[in-house]
């Protein structure tokens, strides 16, 4: 059966699917904001995970 670009995108990115958890994909660039990024890396540390290439972030503001 053929892939859409979203299932396309989304395999390729698949690290892991905990039963029960959230995927756990790979992000090639992570985009920070001043308003919505400290929550996201709140629950990173929650999750007792980390950015695994924080070289590849790029942050604005506005």
């Amino acid at each position: 059966m053929a892939k859409n670009i979203y299932q396309k995108i989304w395999g390729a990115h698949l690290v892991a699917e905990p039963e029960g958890q959230d995927a756990i994909l790979y992000i090639d660039r992570h985009y920070v904001h001043e308003v919505t990024s400290p929550q996201a890396f709140e629950g990173l540390r929650l999750a007792g995970r980390k950015v695994r290439r924080p070289e590849l972030t790029f942050a604005t503001m506005d």
